[in-house]
């Protein structure tokens, strides 16, 4: 399982303003992206935030660590946790389009076993 996300991007580059940006205004966004990677395990990702300066591996392209709060909740069960992660993402930004994609951590998952 690999998730993408693809956002709007009103800068002409990925600067740290626009980083600072994108955390602040699409936060409920990031969360739901993120969210997909823990669904397994019953969780979902809250208060997202950037952990290290993204690395750019070209003008237009690089590496973003993303630190978050996995929280874990059911009422039946009366279980309230969270649980601080991280992940590494490569970001793609489209400046003829004006849009940032997120490719996630590549995670493979098991098929079904057969009986």
């Amino acid at each position: 399982m690999q998730e993408s996300w693809t956002f709007d991007f009103p800068f002409n580059r990925p600067t740290s303003e626009a980083w600072s940006w994108l955390i602040q205004t699409q936060q409920r966004d990031l969360g739901i992206f993120l969210s997909y990677y823990y669904k397994r395990q019953g969780a979902v990702v809250e208060k997202v935030q950037l952990k290290t300066t993204p690395q750019l591996d070209s003008q237009d392209s690089g590496t973003l660590c993303l630190g978050f709060e996995l929280v874990y909740f059911n009422a039946c069960q009366d279980l309230h946790e969270t649980q601080a992660e991280e992940m590494n993402l490569s970001f793609q930004f489209d400046t003829a389009k004006k849009t940032l994609s997120l490719l996630g951590a590549y995670w493979p998952s098991r098929e079904p076993d057969e009986i």
